[in-house]
């Protein structure tokens, strides 16, 4: 089928009806001004170099960020730590916990993905960051690391002074160097 545009008025709302396969399949648009669920995956990076990953110009639209780490790994024994940010990254003020095994740290400076490291560690981690509304995110992680001798999870808040529109992966010290891995993100509105 072609594409095709409509014009429309400043109300109401626009149907089209799916070719039916099993069943009737109706898709309804809302109007341009109502907020839409969008699912967007990312392009995922790298993490093979460099002492933070960034992923900026995220849209206002999201409301839930789903991170993903596959391998990831850093040359030393910092904590990795995912930090967000309005306009630049907030990199204080953050609450919450994480628990690994048998040991446990609090956050401050980002959203902790462990206790404790050790050079070379990979991770596999699923984190979720979601917001409550004005400007309130609240973040989930559980995954597993140290060359899966670990499991760990963990969470916290943080509440932003503006719009969401960025996410950072780095360390607790900020110097260790990602040498392994790739990381992406899901972003939900």
């Amino acid at each position: 089928m072609a594409g095709f545009a409509l014009a429309g008025d400043t109300s109401g709302q626009l149907v089209v009806n799916a070719p039916a396969v099993a069943g009737s399949n109706t898709l309804t648009l809302q109007a341009a001004t109502a907020t839409n669920s969008v699912n967007t995956l990312a392009t995922a990076v790298a993490t093979t170099s460099g002492t933070s990953i960034d992923f900026t110009g995220l849209p206002a639209w999201v409301k839930k960020i789903t991170v993903m780490f596959s391998g990831v790994s850093t040359n030393g024994s910092s904590v990795v730590q995912l930090q967000i940010g309005a306009g630049s990254v907030t990199t204080s003020g953050y609450t919450g916990a994480v628990w690994v095994s048998s040991s446990n740290a609090s956050m401050s400076t980002g959203f902790l993905t462990s206790s404790s490291a050790a050079s070379g560690d990979t991770r596999y981690l699923i984190a979720t960051l979601a917001t409550l509304g004005s400007n309130i995110w609240v973040y989930s992680f559980s995954g597993g690391y140290g060359n899966g001798a670990y499991t760990a999870y963990g969470g916290g808040g943080l509440t932003l002074g503006g719009t969401l529109d960025r996410v950072r992966i780095t360390t607790v010290n900020g110097t260790d160097v990602f040498d392994a891995g790739s990381v992406n993100l899901l972003l939900e509105g």
